[in-house]
């Protein structure tokens, strides 16, 4: 290990610079830096060294020409077991640089930006930033490179504690995460890029990159490793756990197909969830009486299951909630007395989620990924067709609306029988439709007659639809477009039951 001598610093975030550099400069480092980062440095009182100085040439192009140069490329590049690497650099004037503390243009942020025109994201594309940060991540053996204020205090304590020195480990981790934040900032821009003008719905190249958040006891078996990726403060991924035992990766699943489920819905609404599939969702005036209505839908699949939640969770939720074994939920928020009450529960995980979407749902096969937009499409009655003799009641309409986004968050084939605000039973996954329905009404712990039956996909026989009046269903719901839709709405016109069409399916593999 050698003393860091000399640092060079150029930032465009600047949290924690000043301490930092002080402390650098306390271990008897000399400070080199840019515009801004200098003048901020200068002001509080830390002896610095402006570029300019050590390259003999002013900044300019609106800074745009700053540390490219080689007085500062050589410095950082030069192998310092190299000897004919020292002796070029002696020639020619260059002193070495130990340290670059460098990060990027914040083009995220401005690529975020409603209506940013292209020569603001042009000009948020840093040059110099990457070319010293990978530079100095080429050389680690020699240089560290430091990307992130939040490795300041760990670099800093460990170079009081050896004499203004960083071990080779700290180096090679360090230079690790320069080559990750440099791909993942040309990602971002390539694909920022590629949506400037007539942007296709889906990219020509698939960059999937993400942080690893948390490693996984296991994936969803034992014997399988996981982990899981993403982006803090988005979705299920980047939700705060604020109780309960680690997240497994099945948990993760369920909670993401209970929180996009809950979604779907304005009013209050509870979604029970087991292996991906609802069984018990519902929409009401309270959250209480959401939960309770969700819950009495099948109590008995509820036991152990992940629940969604749209609201802040209040206390006599969570009293309800408490009431039986939940692995996990799923919410907004929670009061402070919803938190008192469901920490009690020792092992029950909390989730804090905040809004967050991707437009695009990946799925990986072997050889590949396929990628598709998001299933976002919603109901408009207006634009619906009433394919039967009968129309729905009002009461039936709003049971229809109600079941067809519940459906639309069940595997395919799905069945969901359903009243006003509340599914009453799920037949989910089967191979042929007609099974759907009659596990559906196997399952049903609620009253089957007088529901409405929500169907994914179109009924392909008119069987279907049959066993569905046989068991009391007197509304249905499905996209039509099947070679047989005349036999299907000829049967429901016989049975004397309503059915709308969609022209939308949801099927969910």
């Amino acid at each position: 290990m050698a003393k860091i001598s000399r640092v060079l610093i150029s930032v465009t975030d600047k949290t924690g610079i000043v301490e930092f550099a002080a402390a650098l400069a306390e271990t008897g480092a000399e400070l080199i830096s840019t515009g801004g980062t200098a003048r901020m440095i200068r002001d509080s009182g830390i002896p610095v060294k402006d570029v300019s100085e050590v390259t003999g040439f002013p900044e300019m192009l609106d800074g745009r020409v700053k540390t490219m140069h080689p007085k500062i490329a050589g410095g950082i590049l030069a192998m310092r077991g190299n000897s004919e690497h020292m002796e070029a650099i002696a020639v020619h004037g260059i002193l070495p640089i130990d340290m670059v503390v460098v990060n990027l243009y914040r083009f995220e942020e401005v690529a975020a930006k409603a209506g940013a025109h292209l020569e603001d994201l042009i000009e948020n594309i840093d040059i110099g930033g990457p070319t010293m940060l990978r530079a100095a991540a080429k050389n680690y053996q020699d240089v560290a490179v430091v990307v992130s204020p939040d490795d300041y205090d760990e670099i800093i304590r460990e170079m009081r504690a050896s004499g203004g020195e960083l071990a080779l480990a700290t180096k090679w981790r360090l230079a690790k995460k320069v080559f990750r934040t440099t791909a993942d900032y040309d990602s971002a821009i390539s694909a920022r890029l590629e949506q400037v003008e007539n942007a296709p719905v889906l990219p020509g190249d698939l960059a999937i990159r993400a942080s690893k958040l948390i490693d996984l006891r296991y994936g969803e078996n034992p014997h399988q490793s996981a982990a899981l990726y993403g982006r803090r403060g988005q979705g299920i991924a980047g939700a705060e756990q604020l109780h309960g035992k680690e997240l497994s990766y099945n948990n993760l699943v369920d909670l993401d197909a209970a929180w996009q489920l809950v979604n779907e819905f304005d009013r209050p609404a509870v979604a029970i969830i087991k292996h991906t599939n609802p069984c018990g969702c519902a929409e009401q005036d309270t959250l209480v009486e959401a939960y309770r209505k969700a819950f009495e839908a099948d109590p008995v699949s509820a036991f152990g299951g992940v629940v969604g939640i749209n609201r802040t969770v209040d206390e006599e939720t969570a009293r309800e909630l408490a009431k039986t074994f939940l692995e996990a939920i799923a919410a907004p928020d929670y009061t402070a007395e919803a938190v008192e009450v469901l920490t009690a529960k020792k092992n029950l995980r909390l989730m804090r989620v905040a809004a967050g979407t991707d437009p695009l749902v990946v799925k990986s096969i072997s050889g590949g990924y396929l990628a598709q937009t998001a299933d976002t499409a919603k109901l408009e009655r207006a634009q619906a067709k009433v394919a039967t003799k009968r129309a729905p009641t009002e009461q039936e309409w709003v049971a229809l609306e109600f079941g067809w986004k519940v459906a639309k968050h069940v595997k395919s084939n799905a069945i969901v029988y359903a009243r006003a605000g509340q599914s009453v039973s799920v037949g989910a996954g089967q191979m042929s439709r007609v099974d759907s329905v009659k596990i559906g009404a196997m399952k049903a712990i609620l009253p089957v007659a007088g529901t409405v039956v929500a169907s994914d996909a179109f009924f392909p026989f008119a069987d279907g639809l049959e066993e569905a009046a046989k068991n009391g269903a007197t509304a249905f719901i499905q996209p039509g477009g099947s070679m047989r839709d005349q036999e299907v709405i000829d049967a429901a016109d016989r049975l004397g039951v309503a059915m709308v069409f969609t022209g939308v399916r949801h099927f969910r593999h």
